[in-house]
């Protein structure tokens, strides 16, 4: 099959033979017009090829990606820079690129903590980040110091019963953060400002809205962990920021508009370098925001008698904010959540660390022992004096035998062999399991063969689809509804070709990974 290459102002015809995948057209590309390639790690040099529209895959086949006999295909040189770090992301468990190159590990921990908070949405004084080997990173040190090099992966942990809590933020269930919020009233204010932090970096309005009812100030700075609200000298610049400087540089337009319509501070908020959500957007390049802050900006503020520019009525509103909470201090109204004598703090390098994002069953697991224990103790005892009892009001011949109260639970026992701990632990998922299965009721098991025609409704049809499904999904790691919508996407990426030749491209792309299992 004779196809064209047209390569920078160029077409060559070349001859492909029916099995040739496009890795190899790639090479004799590379040959004929002797193209230089790269691949070291600070980046890459690549050819890539295009067809309808689409890239076409090193792995794919000419022919079934659809290309026919004089078909044009367009090639084109790719530089691509290799990220310099990778952070694994403890909480939504994904590898986020950090770009950059070899300068990147002259800076400090600080600024790469900065780069992280951009990427992933959560505040630098929730997170700190870690090597490989486990050795933590301290704002304060320069990342050459660890002895990292380009491409190394870094781990980004939270706090410790925190995991669960900033993954329901990254989704935005206000209803499960609500239900993981701590109860101790510090540390409660500290994560909400973190969960309005974060929806404004993802844009859930919903759960925005629901945060600044319960009080939550968007042009508030985050701030610390009261763990830490002792030791300022060490504080992160970027915990000055509020979630409105997070909307600006995440680019949410609708999070600013809620912002700024329940309180016009956020206009004038500034984060410790001085830049203002206006700024922020001018700098990240959103069009949209920057017109409406601008609007707001130069807009004025009607009263019945007199009309104040916006700015001017900011400087008011400022003035009565400050003389409010003098106001509030001298009478002692609103209460002050600072760290005060007995409370545990922490001190880096020197206290145990909690920062290991250790979810909630990990970390109370030794609580829920104790209750299991008791649990099952107390249950022991109680059917014990049961039957204590019974043995004194009825006497008993030597071949009766006095039953087991029905109304009391058999003690669960357990082979000599099996460890104590796991036994609790069974015992506490049998509780778990009963409390779920008393108040959400499942829905009817379906049979599979209701749905299949009726000449594989035979138990041997149906034994032998089933294992194939098995074994298909085992070796792929897809399920096939899975795999026909991954290769429909593949197809719809070709925006040149009639709807039904991709519908043919995806079908064709299918069959091939069935065949090569």
């Amino acid at each position: 099959m004779r196809v064209f290459i047209a390569f920078e102002g160029l077409c060559e015809s070349f001859d492909i033979l029916p099995g040739q995948t496009v890795k190899d057209a790639k090479q004799m590309i590379k040959n004929f017009f002797h193209i230089q390639l790269s691949d070291d790690k600070q980046g890459r040099r690549y050819l890539e090829l295009t067809y309808a529209g689409g890239v076409l895959r090193d792995e794919w086949v000419l022919a079934d990606a659809g290309v026919t006999l004089c078909s044009t295909i367009k090639c084109a040189v790719k530089d691509e820079e290799k990220p310099a770090l990778y952070i694994y992301n403890a909480v939504t468990q994904e590898k986020v690129p950090i770009m950059g190159n070899v300068h990147l590990l002259t800076e400090t921990v600080a600024k790469l903590k900065s780069l992280v908070s951009l990427k992933c949405g959560f505040p630098v004084s929730v997170f700190c980040l870690r090597t490989i080997d486990g050795k933590e990173m301290y704002d304060c040190n320069i990342l050459s110091d660890y002895k990292l090099e380009l491409g190394a992966t870094l781990r980004l942990d939270v706090w410790d019963g925190w995991k669960e809590l900033l993954s329901d933020c990254v989704l935005g269930h206000s209803q499960n953060v609500q239900w993981h919020l701590s109860k101790n009233e510090a540390i409660l204010r500290y994560q909400q400002r973190v969960a309005l932090y974060i929806a404004a970096h993802f844009g859930h309005l919903k759960m925005a809205e629901w945060l600044q009812k319960k009080g939550v100030r968007a042009d508030e700075a985050i701030g610390v962990h009261p763990y830490k609200e002792w030791c300022c000298e060490t504080y992160h610049p970027d915990i000055g920021k509020g979630a409105i400087h997070a909307a600006a540089e995440a680019g949410q337009m609708l999070l600013i508009k809620a912002f700024v319509a329940r309180n016009v501070l956020c206009l004038e908020c500034q984060t410790p370098f001085g830049q203002t959500p206006l700024r922020i957007s001018i700098h990240k390049g959103h069009k949209d925001c920057v017109l409406y802050l601008i609007m707001k900006m130069w807009s004025v503020v009607s009263f019945p008698k007199i009309s104040l520019p916006m700015n001017i009525y900011i400087k008011v509103k400022k003035w009565l904010f400050v003389a409010q909470k003098k106001i509030c201090k001298l009478k002692r109204w609103a209460p002050q959540f600072k760290t005060r004598v007995g409370d545990p703090f922490v001190v880096d390098g020197f206290t145990e660390p909690k920062m290991t994002s250790k979810d909630l069953h990990n970390l109370h697991q030794h609580k829920w022992k104790k209750i299991i224990r008791s649990y099952t103790n107390s249950q022991s005892q109680s059917s014990q004096d049961f039957a204590n009892a019974v043995l004194k009001l009825q006497p008993k011949t030597e071949k009766e035998k006095i039953p087991t109260p029905s109304r009391f639970p058999p003690v669960m026992k357990t082979s000599d062999n099996l460890d104590r701990l796991e036994a609790e632990s069974y015992s506490m998922d049998i509780i778990h399991n009963n409390l779920w299965n008393a108040q959400i009721p499942l829905p009817p098991i379906t049979s599979i063969n209701s749905n299949l025609p009726h000449n594989l409704t035979m138990p041997q049809a149906t034994l032998l689809l089933n294992s194939s499904l098995e074994s298909f999904s085992k070796h792929l790691g897809r399920t096939p509804r899975q795999n026909a919508i991954y290769y429909l996407s593949l197809a719809s990426e070709f925006k040149e070709k009639p709807w039904l030749q991709q519908l043919d491209m995806a079908r064709t792309l299918a069959k091939k990974t069935v065949y090569q299992l």
